[in-house]
């Protein structure tokens, strides 16, 4: 495939999961091609690491909090309020020791993006965001981990104890209802890409900053992991951003484990819908590609992070800038 989008190009992607694959075992310290030949993630084909994200000028992503629950696929997973909080912690150390060794710096305020972005030579900026809230005992504890970092929160994954999420239908809980009126009195970010229908309507109520940084569209692949268009309109009444996706099942209807690779006109469609129904300063990246699954999974042309801004030249020409990087950066030096 021939890149013909713009040379230096930078970008800001919305969802990656570096802690959580820093502590399977990932040296994300490393060049991807290094991981790749000692991966201790079985049937995963890395596509991310911090050099690689370097290589592709990444200026900045969301970096997640994300504690696993125990399933089938993930018997070590937490089943409590405590174990949650210490795989959360775990992941909020490991991004304190990347900072420290300077392969990373925390972002916190508008005011630190803004410097940051204006840094050309800085490390990656990461932003703080938890997926799934477990990790927070109560509304009450919100404080401990926004002294810790945290600036954006997605209270769902599947179904939490404060929300129904993916494949998890309900409401906010009486516990996720008091824990969004705490973000909302301390300007934490919601970032509705979980939660499902009923849960969303309940926490637009409430009225906290909104987002979703990886949420594909409902009107092209069916599934409450994705936005309606009422969702897509509200996140934009609310200044929200919202990130596409790079797994192949959330750009096209196929079925779980299917190898089949969509092309990346597909994923613009998407984009498309978007721009649409609230303009292309709403759209934006929020690959995920290190969420679980590796390159079997991902568009087709896209095998590794290198290749994401192939996805550019998909898009309007006057799209571009603003999908790859600008409409992030414009939220977040206006609201983090």
């Amino acid at each position: 495939m021939t890149d013909t989008h713009l040379p230096g190009t930078h970008l800001i992607d919305g969802h990656l999961d570096l802690a959580m694959n820093l502590l399977d075992g990932r040296d994300l310290t490393l060049p991807l091609d290094a991981l790749r030949a000692a991966d201790p993630v079985p049937g995963q084909t890395a596509t991310v690491t911090l050099p690689e994200l370097r290589d592709a000028q990444v200026r900045v992503c969301f970096g997640t909090l994300f504690a696993l629950p125990r399933s089938a696929d993930t018997p070590g997973g937490y089943t409590d309020h405590a174990g949650a909080r210490a795989q959360a912690l775990a992941q909020l150390d490991a991004y304190h020791r990347l900072q420290d060794a300077g392969h990373l710096t925390l972002l916190t305020s508008a005011t630190a993006v803004t410097a940051h972005l204006n840094t050309l030579d800085a490390p990656l900026g990461v932003v703080l965001l938890m997926e799934g809230a477990d990790p927070i005992r109560d509304a009450a504890d919100l404080p401990f981990w926004v002294e810790r970092g945290v600036r954006v929160i997605g209270p769902a994954w599947g179904r939490t104890r404060h929300a129904g999420g993916t494949d998890a239908p309900g409401p906010l809980t009486p516990a996720g209802m008091d824990l969004v009126t705490a973000m909302r009195d301390l300007n934490v970010t919601l970032d509705a890409s979980h939660l499902d229908d009923h849960a969303f309507w309940d926490a637009a109520q409430i009225g906290p900053r909104l987002i979703a940084t990886h949420a594909n569209s409902r009107a092209l692949v069916p599934g409450n992991r994705h936005l309606t268009d009422d969702m897509a309109r509200a996140i934009a009444a609310a200044d929200g951003v919202i990130g596409l996706v790079l797994l192949n099942r959330f750009i096209r209807p196929l079925p779980e484990g299917s190898l089949d690779r969509v092309p990346l006109a597909a994923l613009a469609d998407h984009a498309r819908h978007y721009a649409d129904l609230i303009g292309w300063d709403r759209v934006a990246l929020g690959t995920d590609l290190d969420g679980g699954f590796g390159a079997e999974k991902t568009p087709a042309g896209i095998d590794r992070y290198a290749h994401v801004p192939r996805l550019l030249d998909e898009l309007p020409a006057h799209a571009r800038a603003g999908v790859a990087a600008g409409n992030w950066a414009r939220w977040l030096t206006t609201h983090l």
